[in-house]
């Protein structure tokens, strides 16, 4: 979120294109303010509900109403937390099946040591509106070198699995050098089962995490990050977005794989930082997107908007920059390069992170106290079908992949519409689908089988869609 580094502004060529947005920025709930609020949730049991977390270590609930007039305490676990700059509660993320266990989980630093701290509590018997703070069983203590780069991020992945973002550990430029360190648990993505524990654990490892069994840290899921201070999964595709605190120059935007290394401290961005010239890539995987500094100095990721009141930004990755206080949308088809659109500017020091309510309409969370959601403002309105305008079929996700991979495309009229995979000889392997569609978003995974059912080998294949007269084909490359 913060940067104790700041440089000059440098002006850099960009590498993608930039259009403007009928979009605006509003106060969403006016009646209610918050200090320093740097996270909101939405409790997943049909109660609609939000509930935003302040830096400081409280969590306060309220009712999805735009006149809503009050706001209730959650928890307050200020006794336990240490808040100072980078420091303090940052992060909450309910359980899949809250509505029934009452389950949620907090990241917090704590002190004596100084390190990250991911909590379990439970929401009290006898008061849906109130956690109870007796009811804390720590799940990982992770300690913390400096004060800064502490992440701060935890989700529940579509796996069920809980995933936690974690930071090189601070100062500035990795001094201890985690960011290529398995044997660390900082600057990487972790990914745990609160469900199921090992022993000796208060949580166990996923038999699939890319780590398990070669003697590295095995909560790792992806390593080489900096700060990655906000993520988020998109709910239709299921793909990580991860936004990335930079160093001195360059801030990026990276979707997670499995075993992926990011590359902090030998890149910043896309490049070179230690060494600062002719750095070895070599199996790095590169953001799908960057800024320099003369557009911001700490982004703050967000999520792709899979809301209906806002159809000019569905499908899109909404994020934005905490220092400077400008939000955009970006449109990436993993193929095309990114298409960034300006949404608004909150000034600076401002936009801490971002939410969404169930049914997933878009908030911002920022530092004057206010929570602020997105307005369409042209003629599409509210009550669009947010139908695409033409047909297209973007680049398979993740692409190399082993063995499961999402296809998306866009229908912009009902159409009878045929995906089928093709070996490189031009061979029918599968078809995964063959059916009329309504106009739309849409998307399909396939598991690397034929028609039978049966694994196929690692190779180059090709996806078609044909509906109507539209045809278009991708290349996929599957792994093993």
């Amino acid at each position: 979120m913060y940067k104790l580094l700041t440089s000059a502004r440098v002006l850099l060529p960009l590498l993608f294109s930039i259009a403007t947005s009928q979009v605006v920025i509003e106060e969403a709930f006016p009646n209610l303010v918050f200090t320093q609020p740097l996270d909101l949730q939405y409790a997943p049991d049909e109660s609609n509900r939000l509930f935003v977390v302040e830096q400081r270590g409280t969590i306060y609930g309220f009712e999805n109403d735009p006149s809503v007039m009050d706001k209730t305490m959650f928890i307050d676990i200020q006794d336990r937390i240490v808040f100072q700059g980078e420091r303090g509660l940052l992060g909450l993320a309910f359980h899949p099946d809250y509505e029934n266990n009452g389950y949620f989980f907090v990241n917090y630093t704590a002190s004596g040591p100084l390190r990250t701290v991911v909590s379990r509590f439970q929401v009290t018997a006898d008061d849906p509106d109130v956690g109870d703070d007796l009811s804390e069983q720590i799940i990982i203590e992770i300690n913390q070198p400096f004060t800064n780069h502490n992440g701060g991020q935890i989700a529940f992945g579509p796996d069920g699995y809980l995933y936690i973002g974690m930071g090189d550990g601070g100062a500035g430029g990795d001094p201890y050098g985690h960011g290529q360190n398995l044997n660390s648990l900082l600057a990487a993505m972790l990914r745990i089962d609160i469900l199921n524990p090992d022993i000796g654990l208060n949580y166990g490892i996923p038999d699939d995490n890319p780590f398990v069994g070669t003697g590295y840290k095995e909560e790792i899921y992806a390593y080489g990050l900096r700060n990655p201070w906000r993520f988020s999964f998109d709910p239709v595709t299921e793909i990580c977005w991860i936004a990335d605190v930079g160093q001195n120059l360059y801030e990026e935007i990276d979707l997670l794989e499995a075993g992926g290394n990011y590359g902090w401290n030998i890149m910043e961005g896309l490049h070179c930082y230690n060494p600062p010239f002719g750095c070895d890539t070599t199996g790095l995987i590169k953001p799908v997107f960057e800024y320099n500094h003369s557009w911001g100095e700490s982004i703050t990721g967000g999520f792709v908007y899979r809301g209906t009141s806002v159809p000019d930004i569905y499908g899109k990755y909404i994020f934005a920059d905490f220092e400077y206080g400008d939000i955009w949308s970006l449109e990436y088809d993993g193929e095309n390069p990114p298409e960034v659109s300006t949404l608004g500017d909150l000034g600076p020091y401002s936009v801490t992170s971002f939410g969404v309510d169930q049914q997933d309409e878009l908030y911002i969370c920022s530092f004057d106290g206010a929570i602020y959601k997105f307005v369409q403002t042209n003629s599409v309105g509210e009550n669009s079908n947010l139908i695409p305008n033409k047909f297209s079929l973007y680049q398979n996700y993740p692409n190399p992949f082993n063995p499961i991979t999402t296809m998306s495309y866009d229908l912009p009229e009902d159409s009878f519409v045929n995906i089928t995979i093709y070996d490189i000889l031009g061979m029918k392997v599968k078809t995964v689908v063959n059916t009329t569609q309504n106009a739309g978003y849409k998307s399909v995974i396939w598991d690397a089988t034929n028609d039978h059912g049966k694994p196929i080998s690692a190779g180059v294949y090709l996806c078609q869609i044909q509906a109507g007269e539209f045809v278009q084909t991708k290349k996929m490359v599957l792994l093993k």
